[in-house]
């Protein structure tokens, strides 16, 4: 437990850190890395470039702060969080480094600022929460290896099937090349797949959600090809994943993890949106209510610019066709001249509540929804301004986790 003067420190410092919290972490991991090389085997190397790791760390930083005194209010963000870190395969003996170039960086940031008592206080309440991270991780790693067809660390799997869903997505059939039985998983979970790239001198884990219902003997992940763009460099592990691997290849992953799943005890209606190849995790969970709840009324929405970036697609209508409670819907925002021969869409543009309600049963179902930032904000927006329950409305980030909410007020 904390003393009282320590909380007080913290949740003094609260103002600095909304101030000052990117810059600390940008200095946290500059100095982590040019000490600890070999750590930059497990970090997103494209998130650092762009800044997502290092924002994130910084809300979860200032969230910590603000929230010393009454941690159990963070817990939902801790599990998020360490579940990542049981997928990558983060380890206790981490934690003291972390907190070492944590505590460095505020002192090199604060200056003169950060004096004794803030550091110890500070060190005092980075140690109470690396341990609340290791005993929950500690519990995930059981599971992991402990549940029917479980696995410690990675494990190897053959490409069984490669098939291209669109001109940007690609699927892998992956089944285990011992040949042992795999573990089940959530609909909405990801795997994490590491590659050791030929003349890159760190391996690269990705985390890339599982594409199809679980109880199958084989695990389903579809992934976006990253191409090079102004504002970011190509996805080192997508392009390698689309032009390098092939059927009968060996990649290595860790046992499913996540916190973004659905809830297969609600019976109430399900609305699945999804934009680009946010439609992965809603295709698991559209398979998995199919298969195993076929009474529940799904809707199944997904947002894309055109029909030849589309994956999945038939899959999808697939399961429609045979299942009458599931209804799918398109909506392009840049349709072809093919798209519209065919009338293979529902709305041109993008989506907006007049749409969303002329589509939805009722307001009154669960709401689950992936895809690019901006592209949540949108839905997240609306789904508010049409007076959905806080509590009805789920959502996954690809890559470091942000605020929808802040992001829409800011």
């Amino acid at each position: 437990m904390l003393s009282e003067q320590t909380i007080q420190i913290i949740k003094s410092t609260v103002p600095v850190l909304e101030k000052h919290g990117t810059d600390i972490t940008k200095r946290f991991y500059q100095q982590m890395f040019a000490a600890h090389p070999e750590l930059l085997n497990i970090f997103n190397h494209a998130n650092q470039k762009q800044g997502r790791q290092q924002a994130a760390l910084a809300n979860a930083v200032y969230a910590a702060a603000q929230n010393i005194d009454k941690l159990e209010t963070i817990l939902p963000a801790v599990k998020h969080i360490a579940h990542k870190h049981r997928s990558l395969g983060i380890k206790p003996e981490q934690y003291p480094i972390v907190g070492h170039y944590l505590l460095g960086a505020i002192k090199d940031v604060l200056g003169d600022a950060a004096t004794d008592d803030i550091l110890n206080a500070w060190a005092e309440a980075y140690g109470v929460i690396a341990d609340v991270f290791i005993g929950i991780e500690a519990e995930m790693y059981r599971e992991a290896e402990q549940q029917t067809g479980g696995w410690e660390g990675f494990r190897a799997f053959r490409v069984e099937r490669k098939d291209k869903e669109s001109d940007v997505i690609t699927s892998f059939y992956l089944k285990p090349q011992d040949g042992k039985p795999i573990a089940s998983f959530k609909p909405g979970q990801y795997l994490s797949v590491k590659i050791q790239a030929p003349g890159e001198p760190f391996t690269q884990i990705r985390q890339y959600s599982l594409s199809d219902a679980p109880g199958k003997d084989y695990y389903r992940i579809s992934v976006k090809r990253e191409d090079a763009a102004p504002d970011k460099p190509a996805g080192k592990v997508s392009v390698y994943l689309h032009e390098q691997v092939n059927e009968g290849d060996i990649l290595w992953l860790s046992a499913p993890a996540g916190e973004f799943t659905l809830d297969l005890q609600d019976a109430r209606p399900v609305v699945l949106i999804s934009g680009g190849v946010g439609l992965t995790p809603m295709v698991s969970m559209l398979n998995t209510l199919a298969d195993r709840h076929p009474e529940r009324s799904v809707t199944f929405i997904h947002a894309a610019q055109n029909g030849d970036v589309h994956a999945l697609k038939n899959l999808v209508l697939g399961t429609a066709g045979r299942s009458p409670q599931v209804n799918a819907y398109w909506c392009y925002s840049d349709p072809t001249d093919r798209d519209k021969e065919l009338a293979s869409y529902h709305k041109e543009g993008h989506i907006d509540l007049p749409w969303l309600q002329s589509i939805i049963p009722s307001k009154d179902a669960s709401f689950y929804f992936c895809g690019p930032v901006p592209f949540m904000r949108t839905v997240y927006s609306l789904l508010k301004e049409w007076g959905v329950a806080e509590d009805d409305i789920h959502f996954e980030f690809f890559g470091p986790s942000g605020s929808l909410e802040a992001a829409e007020v800011s």
